[in-house]
């Protein structure tokens, strides 16, 4: 992995004002925060992420403090999270390397192997048990289908697939191959193409999922299911906290919740 996170500590995010009245009082900015840290490294670079997103990266080895944009999050905690890096990759995204769950809190995330065989227009239809052990086809979970090859041009052309299930003459104009689909989840080449789609925020519980592919006749396939999920949301984030009291000698924080 790319990213860094031993070494670093004292991980902190301040609110900023964006205007502060006479009395000392403020009117905190939305959707910024100041975060700073420390480190025991001298020739990396740094890379923050929220939510799992790449926020930015720091323009020398020497800054230990950015300012970052953060969603509005009314329901569950937004986590920033602080990577070294070399210099050169510096601008290099690593999302996909991090495994945090806080940024999908209460989500379940379904990938799916996108192969040649699956013919243009087909459908992928999501459908869960609801936490009851039996998965229910009457209705599916995503709001509009998935469609699977949004345009003919991704998929191979004649002599590049199975016979018959390819789209004449394309030839894989924009195909997904080696090194750049869902690289260790498929086959190497053509069928190296994945897509995923993410569920909306659930209730905690133990779940079942389902994939079922339909194509343009209404030719429905089998169901793909998946194992048990369990799904833990987080907790909804402190509201009114202040400082009470602070022990320098003991090193210890009172907070005070109104």
């Amino acid at each position: 992995m790319a990213l860094i996170s031993s070494g670093i500590e004292n991980v902190r995010a301040f609110e900023l004002p964006c205007g502060i009245w006479a009395d000392g009082g403020y009117v905190g900015s939305p959707r910024t925060a100041f975060v700073k840290w420390r480190s025991v490294w001298a020739d990396k670079f740094y890379q923050i992420y929220v939510n799992g997103q790449y926020a930015g990266a720091t323009v020398d080895s020497q800054q230990r403090q950015m300012i970052v944009q953060i969603p509005t999050s009314l329901e569950s905690p937004v986590q920033i999270e602080v990577f070294a890096v070399e210099a050169e990759r510096a601008d290099t995204d690593f999302s996909s390397e991090i495994a945090s769950s806080i940024g999908q809190s209460g989500r379940v995330r379904i990938s799916m192997l996108r192969g040649q065989s699956l013919p243009i227009g087909a459908i992928a239809q999501i459908y869960f048990d609801n936490g009851t052990g039996e998965i229910d086809y009457d209705k599916a979970l995503n709001d509009s289908p998935i469609r699977i090859w949004p345009a003919c041009q991704d998929k191979a052309g004649f002599g590049m697939s199975r016979f018959g299930a390819g789209d004449f003459g394309y030839n894989s104009a924009a195909a997904v191959g080696f090194g750049r689909g869902g690289f260790g989840r498929g086959q190497f080449g053509l069928d190296a193409d994945a897509f995923e789609w993410i569920s909306p925020a659930m209730r905690a519980g133990i779940y079942k999922f389902a994939v079922k592919v339909t194509d343009e006749a209404g030719n429905e396939s089998g169901s793909s299911d998946t194992g048990q999920v369990t799904v833990t949301p987080a907790a909804r984030p402190a509201e009114q906290i202040s400082i009470s009291s602070f022990d320098k000698q003991a090193n210890q924080l009172v907070l005070g919740i109104s």
